[in-house]
């Protein structure tokens, strides 16, 4: 028998975000296509920078996702599942819109160290939040897997800098890139420059550090799947930086860290 073809959102996620694609699969049935389509959403909101000119139409983008958030109905391949997800409750509205908020912070360079840390909160934490929230987790158990995700974000960064550079973008915090000697404009240049090995050594520990506390709690079985990107985190963090197509020793991880129930 023909395995059941995948729903838009989930095609979309497989071709776009692999890695959440991938630990979505260890979610419960029931909550999978849940996941699917918050991680389509996700995935629209990273968009809204990349495929605009400037930071305005950035703004309008993410506004017209904040209005589906609050409740208007979009004849679109990821707003009309999102919009029925939050009608039936099964994503929350908070997440979302806070989700959105984050994205913001990419819209113009990112100042502080401190903004830095509440974007990747915001965002991949936040992802993470709202993926847990739809499979059962709540209380201790949402605040490490902010963390969890944080920590993915972050590794995140590190990995797809080159891509970034390729858009004339870089996320990473003038004030840290300003301690090395460098400015955003030298990133873009050069993501590969040696004098950005002190950077990348600081968001390495700074993921590190949210791994250690999002480990630290025992999360409930059915929400494992919302913490499995910090599998590939910490494997991203043991070794250097690049963006190429994930492994079979990384699936493995992954599978490994879902069976005992802990990341």
């Amino acid at each position: 028998m023909p395995p059941e073809p995948l729903s838009p959102c989930a095609a979309l996620v497989r071709r776009h975000d692999p890695d959440r694609f991938l630990t979505a699969l260890f979610a419960p049935p029931a909550g999978r296509d849940t996941l699917f389509v918050l991680y389509a959403a996700n995935h629209e909101l990273a968009r809204a920078r990349e495929v605009v000119s400037n930071p305005m139409a950035a703004l309008i983008r993410l506004q017209w996702w904040r209005e589906v958030a609050e409740g208007a109905r979009r004849r679109h391949e990821v707003a009309g599942p999102l919009g029925d997800a939050l009608d039936a409750g099964r994503l929350q509205a908070a997440d979302l819109l806070a989700m959105i908020d984050g994205r913001e912070a990419e819209v113009e360079p990112i100042e502080t160290e401190a903004a830095f840390r509440d974007y990747l909160r915001a965002t991949a934490g936040g992802v993470a939040v709202a993926a847990g929230r739809a499979l059962g987790a709540d209380g201790p158990a949402l605040d490490a897997l902010r963390d969890l995700g944080a920590a993915y974000g972050a590794a995140g960064v590190l990995r797809s800098a080159p891509v970034l550079a390729r858009q004339s973008r870089c996320v990473l915090p003038e004030d840290l890139l300003a301690r090395h000697g460098l400015r955003p404009e030298d990133v873009i240049a050069d993501p590969d420059r040696a004098g950005l090995a002190g950077v990348r050594a600081h968001i390495a520990e700074m993921a590190s550090e949210w791994l250690d506390a999002g480990r630290a709690c025992l999360l409930p079985k059915q929400a494992i799947a919302a913490a499995l990107p910090a599998v590939l985190a910490g494997r991203d963090l043991a070794r250097p930086p690049r963006h190429a197509a994930r492994g079979l020793a990384d699936r493995l991880a992954v599978t490994v860290a879902a069976v005992r129930g802990r990341v």
